[in-house]
């Protein structure tokens, strides 16, 4: 193992540490036990190091882990010996070391190994599947939801493989099959599946099967070749929401509202659809023919914006009734869809692909509407790269089950950039902060994930320079642990823009939030009162607190803090036990959309 000195050097150094656990260890808690859990089951880690007797200085502005000690290590070895072999639905044996420093502290460092394929996932017991099992997300233990169990069973059928009720062959779109055959005889005219009946067509696409005995639709079937009135009925969230928003930020501005085109039907005929309704809208024009979904242009490489696209349909989870939604801002493009990326962040881009619905993306690529071998990723950044346009950003936030696509649309480090970063030439910056400086500018902020993205580094180059922009005054960072983020600083904003776009930092100075009790509770309509009055301390029943948090929500938006202030209750017990599981449910949402780890966030019902 790590010597504890090195051990602390690497979480100091870095935002967020996938691999490193540091806890106090007065005791072996729940956290731990999650912690020993999400390594176990982690795909691809390699097992995780959990050391006992480090503290963060929470007091600190920057990342400051400091040695506190244990008093205890006999007991913890036992107890963690207890818990392990135990709680879970199969015992777990961590490596243990107690490393003795010369100021006589001890240390206890235990290393928790990746479990085989075959016998994940590790879970607790008594909570079972999926809610017992905790994957290791960043430097986060997250709770497993059925899309991650996908992972660990792939043997078990997807969910567009499974019928739909109330569905028969009658809800089969006849224009949308004949838009299949017409795009795979381009491909293979001489394909073998041309020569099918439609009923037979079907079957071997995996879009129909017998149920006792009636035809139904699968799920394949609805959403690939679906009437639209069958979509509106069966799957009424499951549409494209195309937003167009001025300037760049986020904004509920009732005078200056943004406009929605809603798109529906069948998945085949819909990537035609929403590709025009954005290539319309780009500044540079396409030229794009009627059969085509490909086209030339100056601009934002079409075969990239198709290959998003197509990315969104065949990778969102349908298990969410949710729209994708693609916002158009002045100067971006992004493109939300429900659903975790199922392969880490790191290798996005990388050979291989692990599909959420195989039997979908199989009939995107036989038309070639998507890449092979999951190779998109990597086209998309190669054609950017090619264009002199910023690489595609990509951002999976497993806590919101939700997976964002960013594409900046104009050219990067062109000559009006150049021109703008000559005033900070004193500074010595290298290439990758310079870029780091735009995308900011452009984005309103950037995080280590994006940093990387953009300069294909690792996660200690990107803290290092992030770190070197920040100590000197070029961006500023909030937030802390995996939710640091980098803002432009007064001195960036001061400087001259040469493209005369307003800039487009998040706001330096956060609202106060009201922390006070007392005062939280006055301003509730009394019927929300009442409802907190009757809960009192010990109440057990988790549906009247949701409830509560709901209508407390509806009524205003509110911080975790604030809510557990108001319920008298512990803020991360609400927020493990409420707020995540009201978010899953479609019930809560953030109000600040774009940054979800923001320290201002907030929630709002739906």
């Amino acid at each position: 193992m790590e010597s504890i000195k090195d051990i602390l050097e690497h979480l100091n150094i870095t935002d967020e540490c996938t691999t490193i656990e540091a806890k106090k260890g007065s005791s072996i808690d729940t956290s731990i036990m999650e912690t020993i859990c999400a390594f176990s089951n982690e795909p691809g880690l390699g097992g995780g190091l959990i050391v006992l007797g480090v503290v963060k200085d929470e007091t600190s502005l920057f990342q400051n882990y400091y040695i506190e000690g244990i008093t205890n290590p006999d007991k913890l070895q036992l107890d963690i010996a207890s818990q392990t072999a135990t709680l879970f639905n199969q015992p777990v044996r961590p490596d243990i070391e107690i490393e003795k420093l010369a100021n006589g502290k001890l240390i206890l460092k235990m290393f928790v190994k990746e479990l085989p394929d075959g016998q994940k996932p590790l879970y607790f017991k008594k909570k079972g599947l999926p809610q017992g099992a905790y994957r290791r997300i960043g430097s986060s233990d997250q709770r497993c939801t059925e899309d991650d169990l996908f992972i660990f069973y792939n043997k078990e059928d997807s969910l567009d493989s499974t019928i739909v009720n109330d569905t028969n062959i009658d809800d089969i779109s006849e224009e949308a099959i004949s838009l299949y055959k017409s795009l795979r005889a381009k491909v293979n005219e001489y394909a073998e599946e041309l020569g099918y009946n439609d009923f037979d067509l079907l079957r071997s696409l995996g879009c129909i099967k017998k149920d006792k005995d009636e035809w139904k639709l699968t799920y394949t079937g609805l959403l690939v070749f679906g009437k639209r009135q069958a979509l509106r009925r069966l799957l009424p969230m499951v549409r494209i929401d195309y937003i167009r928003v001025p300037g760049n930020e986020w904004v509920e501005d009732p005078e200056n509202r943004f406009t929605t085109i809603d798109m529906r039907g069948p998945l085949i005929e819909l990537v035609q659809r929403t590709f025009s309704a954005i290539a319309d809208d780009l500044p540079k024009g396409f030229l794009l023919g009627d059969d085509k979904l490909q086209a030339d242009t100056i601009g934002l490489p079409s075969k990239v914006l198709r290959e998003a696209l197509v990315n969104a349909f065949i990778h969102r989870t349908y298990r969410e009734n949710q729209p994708i939604q693609i916002i158009r801002y002045g100067n971006r493009i992004e493109i939300k869809n429900p659903g975790f990326s199922l392969k880490p962040e790191e290798q996005l881009g990388e050979p291989g692909s692990k599909n959420r619905n195989p039997f979908i993306a199989s009939i995107f690529h036989e038309t070639n509407l998507a890449e092979t071998k999951g190779s998109g990723i990597r086209t998309m950044r190669n054609l950017m790269e090619k264009s002199s346009l910023a690489p595609p950003t990509f951002e999976s936030d497993h806590t919101a089950n939700l997976f964002t696509t960013r594409l900046l649309l104009h050219h990067f480090l062109n000559e009006s950039d150049l021109q703008w970063l000559d005033a900070f030439s004193k500074f010595d910056l290298n290439t990758e902060q310079k870029k780091g400086l735009i995308f900011i500018r452009e984005a309103g902020a950037i995080d280590n994930s994006t940093y990387r993205q953009l300069n294909a580094c690792d996660v200690l180059k990107a803290s290092n320079e992030l770190r070197s922009l920040r100590d000197k005054g070029l961006i500023e960072q909030k937030g802390k642990g995996r939710s640091t983020y980098y803002i432009s600083s007064v001195i960036l904003n001061t400087e001259p823009n040469p493209l005369n776009t307003e800039p487009n930092p998040l706001n330096t100075e956060p609202d106060q939030l009201n922390t006070e009790p007392q005062s939280l509770t006055q301003e509730l309509p009394s019927e929300i009162r009442e409802q907190i009055e009757k809960l009192g301390v010990r109440e057990n029943d988790p549906n009247k607190i949701k409830n509560v948090i709901y209508e407390l929500c509806k009524h205003k938006s509110y911080s975790v803090k604030q809510i557990a202030l108001i319920l008298n209750r512990n803020e991360n017990y609400v927020y493990r036990n409420y707020i995540i599981p009201m978010k899953e449910e479609g019930k809560l949402q953030h109000t600040i959309i774009d940054m979800p780890n923001h320290p201002d966030q907030a929630y709002k019902s739906v």
